[in-house]
């Protein structure tokens, strides 16, 4: 059975005339670190969730991504992360939203899956769920970074000016799926949300069907792009539901979702996804997508634009 995984490192990319060749090897290096080491898990006998939860742990802690140590402001100057994974398996699923003490969100969601009865928890109740699994809070300047310090700034000054609602642009989520040796299929994302959001919002990441879904049947996918487009159109498990009742493929699933439903309503961004059988879908409607994927007897795939 052919085995396979992909990661993304979100939608929210840098135009062109920003990115210079020092930036992209960063970026590139922090996939492929992602994509190496979750898919060399495969190669070594882990299961699909055990991998992805290990490639978004690798790049939450990677500064450049917006997840983790790299995760944005919020409008009162604090973050807020949000964290999903799913097991194609079972169906069952574990996630985490709104928590600011935890240095890899996606592992406390992994915690909630295999521990808890509950598929979320939320802030405070979901921090202390931490430390009773045995996992050490780290302080909030942990998150701080001088990127996204300038960034809250300047979304804050706009939304002063009133030329925007200071939101801005999603900058971006991690995410990864994988299919296995033995066929199974899961998905893991995780995301710091929207630059200057309002204290309180969470978008599709933690929520299974919008951004984070997995079934053995059909496939798994791992979402990225403006959250309330994603959850309105429960964007992860329509992939999902074109694959079991119109028996389309995973690319043409992925591309429907993405270019004809999310597009025209106004919805930019990006999934990955890949089937029991190995194949990968990485689509997006914006100007790129920062992307990584591997085949079992294939070359690793690293691209932005």
């Amino acid at each position: 059975m052919p085995f396979a995984l992909a990661v993304h490192g979100g939608a929210g990319v840098l135009p062109r005339s920003e990115m210079t060749d020092e930036l992209r090897r960063q970026y590139e290096q922090g996939l492929l670190l992602a994509l190496q080491q979750g898919f060399s898990a495969l190669t070594q006998g882990a299961d699909a969730v055990s991998a992805v939860v290990l490639a978004v742990s690798i790049l939450e802690d990677y500064p450049l991504f917006n997840a983790g140590r790299g995760s944005v402001f919020n409008h009162q100057g604090q973050h807020e992360m949000d964290a999903s994974v799913m097991d194609g398996r079972t169906l069952a699923a574990g996630a985490v939203c709104a928590v600011s003490r935890i240095r890899n969100p996606v592992q406390l969601a992994h915690l909630v899956l295999q521990r808890s009865q509950h598929v979320m928890l939320c802030g405070a109740g979901a921090e202390q769920f931490a430390v009773e699994q045995g996992m050490k809070l780290v302080t909030p300047d942990y998150f701080f970074t001088e990127r996204r310090y300038e960034q809250f700034l300047q979304a804050r000054r706009r939304q002063a000016m009133q030329l925007d609602d200071g939101a801005t642009i999603p900058l971006g989520t991690v995410g990864a799926v994988a299919c296995d040796p033995h066929g199974n299929v899961a998905a893991a994302t995780s995301t710091g949300g929207l630059n200057n959001k309002r204290y309180g919002r969470v978008g599709d990441s933690p929520i299974i069907g919008a951004g984070t879904y997995a079934d053995n049947r059909t496939c798994a996918v791992s979402c990225t792009g403006h959250g309330e487009f994603f959850i309105r159109h429960v964007a992860a498990f329509d992939v999902h539901c074109l694959m079991a009742y119109k028996g389309m493929s995973v690319n043409a699933a992925a591309h429907c979702v993405i270019m004809e439903k999310l597009k025209p309503a106004g919805g930019e961004g990006g999934l990955i996804a890949v089937d029991p059988n190995g194949t990968i879908a990485m689509i997006f409607n914006g100007q790129g997508m920062y992307r990584a994927a591997q085949v079992a007897g294939g070359d690793p795939l690293v691209a932005i634009y």
